[in-house]
């Protein structure tokens, strides 16, 4: 079995129309290797049988599987610490007071992957917030697996997952799960909703603007258009003044926007 050069092709502009991600000619091979055991698993004869199933499948399986087969989801505690130290110096203080008497903080994590991140900032949430009564801390996450999400929802992580967790944090928010693994506590889990969610939705379901949104490391696999249709649907989902963080490989120099920039990465309304 090979994958063709016409059917690459139709993979690649299926993956772009309804996710966004753009695929260089050079992911070919990583196609070819993630789908194959697939085919043989279904019974396929080829890759133009398998496309013009995904095309037609009416359930939604198709599509679920075949996203959760060609997204990398890589990622891990504590990622850009300075983000997390910003977050807790600059930002939670901003709407600590802007927002003080709704007491209602209303961060996204989009793109979660398997909840390291947005396991991340619920924790630095709630440390900033002890103390101060009343405050609801629940944060949004979303990410287009249902595997991911899945994984993020169990909240359980390997003794190696963790190594960069600041000790009192690995006491306070985990506990043993096995000899190999921790889990995050309930107290934790209960404040964070994981919702699939498509990026390429061009009108966002969220009722109120968001004070707060970090999407690190997604955007590095959208073309140009994409990215700036996705930044400025953020902009308009922000509070006035609002935070976007973005991960230090990926820049808004490219993208027409009113976002300002405040440091590597990390952009206000």
């Amino acid at each position: 079995m090979e994958l063709k050069e016409r059917e690459f092709r139709e993979i690649r502009d299926y993956i772009k129309e309804h996710y966004g991600i753009a695929l260089g000619d050079e992911k070919s091979t990583l196609v070819f290797s993630r789908l194959r055991p697939l085919l043989k698993q279904k019974g396929f004869a080829d890759f133009t049988e398998y496309i013009q199933y995904l095309k037609t499948d009416r359930t939604g399986e198709a599509s679920v599987v075949f996203i959760n087969r060609l997204t990398t989801n890589h990622t891990y505690f504590m990622r850009e610490p300075e983000h997390i130290d910003f977050l807790q110096a600059t930002v939670l203080p901003w709407v600590e007071q802007k927002f003080g008497q709704a007491r209602d903080l209303r961060l996204w994590c989009a793109g979660c992957s398997s909840g390291e991140e947005a396991y991340t900032l619920q924790m630095a949430a709630t440390d900033y917030f002890e103390g101060r009564q009343g405050w609801d801390t629940e944060i949004l996450a979303t990410d287009i697996s249902e595997k991911v999400l899945q994984q993020a929802t169990l909240g359980i992580y390997s003794n190696e997952s963790l190594k960069s967790m600041p000790e009192d944090w690995l006491k306070k928010y985990f506990k043993r799960y096995d000899d190999d693994n921790m889990i995050v506590r309930d107290a934790v889990k209960e404040r964070i909703t994981y919702r699939k969610f498509n990026l390429m939705e061009e009108k966002l379901p969220f009722k109120k603007p968001f004070q707060v949104i970090f999407c690190r490391n997604v955007m590095i696999y959208f073309d140009n258009n994409t990215r700036e249709a996705l930044v400025n649907r953020f902009y308009n989902a922000l509070e006035k003044d609002g935070y976007l963080f973005i991960g230090h490989s990926e820049s808004l120099s490219n993208v027409k926007s009113n976002f300002k920039y405040v440091m590597p990465a990390v952009y206000k309304k």
